[in-house]
């Protein structure tokens, strides 16, 4: 039997009191007995408010698309993401929603509201009329880091589970709160409720990182609650919502347009060049270049871009911004052969083409001078076919001054105004300047 002595900070055997490896090993054990009695009886005590969302092919019994959902209210009000019930919404006339629960029972459901910009739903179930109801935990109730959570769902249309995990605070970077869960979320979890140990939901499962080991994201619950309170008498949505999702999001790029034009460009310089590098708010910088004895081209690289999007359907996502540039150095190529690779790099910028989401890019391109700088500029437009009034904009910038240097910027937003995209072209412009004064 193994001994793990104690020592003191000089090296001595502490008060000479062995702690037994096997009496830890059992204290351990104890421990995961407790975590897992106590998901158990939360498992138990929410099941019955626990449901699978389908939805289906109108004409048959089909699934097109699987989440989660739970009963908030004893008229049988339900809580789901968005983006499991966006087929029907989109498109009523090619689907409809189904539930089963825990039991085995099973009905249709009716779709009262959505969040788009928090990935979020309200659904009814028909004639439904619930004895227990999941809770939403008060607002003034703070969690605390390392707080035990529990995640419940249906993933992968297996069976009903619940994984225990942790709180870890809100996601930084994040346009609006996004909660931070040490737990494993698998597809079909989606809209799930995440309840804390007095069975109270602090959370709705939406997401999870790809490649990442027990990195999912969850939905503050007073969003959820929010939307209860706000819809609970609506009227179902029957037709195609498509005109309530554009003006959801309109509201929405108003909102991210007006954070990010306060926010002023960071004093980040090159040797020549000073470029627009945005405030990390709600943005993530990455950067890179070429080794410094690299022969031929040398360059630096940075680009910058929301790490979250807005999830209109299973083809479409939109509302976040993007930007990178680089800045080179071909004086180890010679004029002609810089000037060449220059020109590509350039010429080499998808710009999107006609689809059936959106129209074919317009564009206009000019020389503007920005504080003596010689800038070539090419601004396109991107519409969205059934979400009036939004545009995705692509602005290219490249400089014009020199004969074996130069720099290379893009700046992408997704799902804009027309107005907001004139402002964000002319806010980009500006942050393009020499370096000193020449």
């Amino acid at each position: 039997m193994a001994l793990v002595p104690l020592f003191s900070a000089g090296g001595a055997l502490a008060q000479g009191t062995p702690v037994n490896a096997n009496a830890a090993s059992d204290a351990a054990a104890a421990r995961d007995r407790v975590v897992s009695v106590s998901a158990h009886r939360l498992y138990e005590r929410s099941r019955s408010q626990l449901l699978q969302i389908r939805t289906l092919l109108k004409t048959q019994d089909s699934q097109a698309s699987v989440g989660s959902g739970f009963v908030v209210s004893e008229a049988g009000h339900v809580i789901t993401n968005y983006h499991v019930i966006s087929q029907f919404a989109l498109e009523p006339d090619r689907y409809r929603l189904r539930y089963a629960s825990t039991d085995g029972r099973g009905g249709d459901l009716e779709l009262l509201d959505f969040d788009v910009r928090r990935d979020l739903a309200l659904l009814r179930v028909k004639g439904y009329k619930a004895d227990d109801v999941l809770k939403f935990r008060p607002q003034q109730q703070a969690l605390a880091k390392g707080d035990r959570l529990y995640s419940m769902g249906n993933p992968h249309d297996v069976a009903f589970a619940v994984v225990e995990g942790n709180y870890n605070g809100l996601v930084d970077r994040s346009m609006d709160p996004l909660i931070y869960y040490s737990g494993s979320i698998n597809a079909g979890m989606s809209g799930g409720p995440v309840v804390d140990e007095d069975d109270q939901v602090v959370g709705i499962n939406v997401s999870a990182m790809f490649l990442a080991q027990q990195m999912s994201f969850l939905v503050p619950a007073q969003f959820a609650e929010d939307l209860l309170a706000r819809s609970r008498d609506a009227q179902p949505i029957m037709q195609p919502a498509w005109a309530r999702v554009s003006e959801q999001l309109l509201h929405y790029q108003d909102d991210l347009v007006t954070r990010f034009l306060a926010q002023p460009w960071r004093k980040v310089s090159q040797q020549r060049y000073q470029l627009p590098v945005p405030q990390e708010e709600f943005m993530r910088c990455w950067g890179r270049g070429s080794a410094a004895d690299a022969k031929g081209l040398q360059y630096q690289r940075s680009q910058c871009r929301m790490e979250h999007a807005l999830f209109v359907s299973g083809q479409m996502q939109t509302g976040y911004l993007d930007m990178a540039h680089e800045v080179y150095d071909g004086s180890k190529l010679g004029v002609l052969r810089f000037s060449r690779q220059y020109a590509n790099s350039f010429r080499n910028e998808a710009l999107g083409r006609e689809d059936r989401y959106r129209t074919a890019p317009f564009c206009r391109e000019d020389f503007v001078q920005r504080d003596g700088l010689p800038l070539r500029a090419v601004a396109c437009m991107r519409a969205y076919r059934k979400l009036k009034g939004l545009y995705d904009l692509s602005v290219l910038v490249t400089t014009v001054d020199a004969s074996t240097q130069g720099a290379l910027g893009r700046f992408d937003a997704k799902g804009v105004s027309f107005e907001n995209a004139l402002k964000l072209t002319s806010h980009y412009l500006e942050g393009f300047a020499w370096s000193k004064p020449q």
